[in-house]
């Protein structure tokens, strides 16, 4: 058998694929960007012929770019941005509009709707998520309730809906298979996570009829054979999961306790919690992790609106530096942010806040404020939101008689910078753990599909696979790195009463 693995990574901005060999070395890289379209404000679109056209484009590249034969991989895994939402027609395989990313709104006033029915508490407990327009859907039923003639047709059963896993796999194998994985499903507000399956009264509370869904299957699993002329050859599919899920998987957080933290624009922090489904009181989500068997495992997910993105706006609002890279010097130009706070609330708080009317606030300033504290204060405010998110679901998990986590592994593109990783791990008080291998998401997937197709023999050895590449101690005594989070929460409270 063959040892290498096709990932195929579609994100929100791009399109990538990745090879990888039977270590996760990746052996090569392919990558296309996606454009992004805005019919009007809060509403955000992609063509989803352009979805599938992209990732097809850069799988074909990435296998040129290895020097390898499509039969040379043993498997594809899929992982994808999560929550956007397709419908095709299933004899055509057409769309019948664009894909409703992740992040439009559009569908907000139905959620509105579904508050004031009472439906908050039961959503919570079948799905684990709270009532909201990001979620894929409320954006399925507003397509049926707006594109002419699609409601018709899908109670008829001649439309299919899907993330876009779904609509991948439906494309690469020419339309004969209709199927999505549990974590993909968990993120739809219509999957029931503990029983992993489409909730009929979910489906009925949302007039959603049955016949659009894909069948739910493990997220290693065989999901389907890719249609020969596309690649050079048939290839299973073995592995599917959401991108967040992927990268918990891809960081081998296989048991409870286990936490990553994404770094990108955002900052994406998921904790396993095994089979232990534990609804947050402190504003977290449950989702279905990444699933090797039909036995449900659970994650607990929590979000920062903007991580990465405040080094943007220090280059591109504040002008301070000419590229993000320049982040870490200036910063490291003063010994600390000489009492500066930064809350970068620029679209209000996230968990474990959720202060939708919260706005970026600078406090601490003097005379001798320079830029440099500032830029320093805008790194820091990163770890300060990433360590008050941990130590919710640390509260949660503690309450229900687990485990605090003993280590945070990190990805994502501010991973690299180590002044913030340092601060992070002074913050928690944990070791704060960058993987040789950033691309985890990716590596998640063919993970998954390694399993499926016996490259590996079970996640013990893709533990042993996974290594550090620095492990970042804290320094910091604890009662300092507690006064400092009063201080932050001090800063948050004044970003609050606005």
């Amino acid at each position: 058998m063959t040892d290498y693995l096709l990932a195929l990574d579609q994100g929100t901005s791009s399109s990538r694929s990745i090879v990888f060999d039977r270590a996760g070395r990746i052996v090569a890289m392919a990558q296309q960007e996606l454009p992004q379209h805005y019919p009007q404000p809060g509403w955000v679109e992609h063509d989803a012929m352009q979805i599938w056209q992209g990732q097809l484009a850069t799988a074909r590249e990435v296998l040129q770019k290895a020097g390898l034969q499509a039969r040379e991989i043993a498997a594809i895994g899929i992982t994808n941005q999560r929550e956007t939402t397709l419908v095709w027609n299933r004899k055509t395989g057409l769309p019948v509009h664009n894909a409703i990313v992740w992040q439009d709104r559009r569908a907000e006033p139905l959620c509105v709707r579904l508050r004031e029915q009472g439906l908050a508490a039961t959503i919570q407990e079948k799905t684990g998520l709270v009532i909201d327009a990001y979620f894929s859907g409320t954006k399925l039923r507003w397509l049926l309730d707006n594109v002419p003639g699609v409601r018709a047709q899908a109670e008829r059963g001649e439309l299919a809906f899907g993330t876009v896993d779904s609509w991948l796999i439906w494309q690469l194998t020419g339309g004969k298979v209709h199927v999505s994985d549990v974590s993909n499903a968990s993120r739809t507000m219509l999957f029931n996570v503990h029983r992993n399956e489409w909730d009929a009264e979910l489906l009925a509370a949302l007039d959603i009829p049955a016949a659009l869904m894909p069948e739910v299957l493990p997220s290693s699993s065989h999901f389907a054979t890719t249609d020969a002329p596309l690649l050079g050859a048939a290839l299973p599919i073995g592995g599917v999961a959401g991108d967040q899920q992927a990268a918990l998987f891809g960081q081998a957080c296989f048991g409870a306790g286990m936490a990553k933290n994404t770094y990108g624009t955002g900052c994406f922090l998921l904790m396993h919690t095994g089979e232990a489904f534990q609804p947050s009181r402190n504003g977290l989500l449950v989702t279905s992790s990444a699933q090797t068997t039909a036995r449900p495992e659970y994650a607990m997910e929590g979000s920062v609106f903007v991580g990465g993105a405040v080094v943007q706006w220090l280059r591109d609002g504040l002008q301070a530096i000419k590229g993000s890279a320049q982040v870490q010097g200036l910063a490291e130009s003063v010994p600390d942010a000489g009492g500066v706070m930064f809350v970068p609330a620029f679209t209000g708080l996230g968990a474990p806040y959720w202060k939708a009317d919260a706005r970026g606030t600078i406090t601490g300033l003097t005379r001798g404020t320079t830029v440099a504290h500032i830029a320093r204060a805008a790194l820091e405010s990163i770890a300060y939101q990433s360590a008050a998110l941990l130590q919710a679901m640390s509260r949660d998990v503690v309450a229900a008689g687990g485990q605090s986590v003993s280590e945070l592994r990190v990805d994502g593109g501010a991973c690299v910078n180590d002044l913030l990783m340092q601060f992070q791990a002074d913050l928690l008080g944990i070791p704060v753990v960058r993987p040789a291998v950033t691309e985890t998401t990716a590596l998640g997937a063919a993970y998954l599909a390694g399993l499926s197709c016996g490259v590996y023999g079970g996640t013990e050895e893709l533990s042993a696979l996974w290594r550090a590449e620095r492990r970042f101690m804290p320094t910091l005594p604890r009662a300092q790195a507690e006064a400092a989070m009063e201080r932050w929460e001090q800063a948050v409270r004044q970003a609050t009463a606005q």
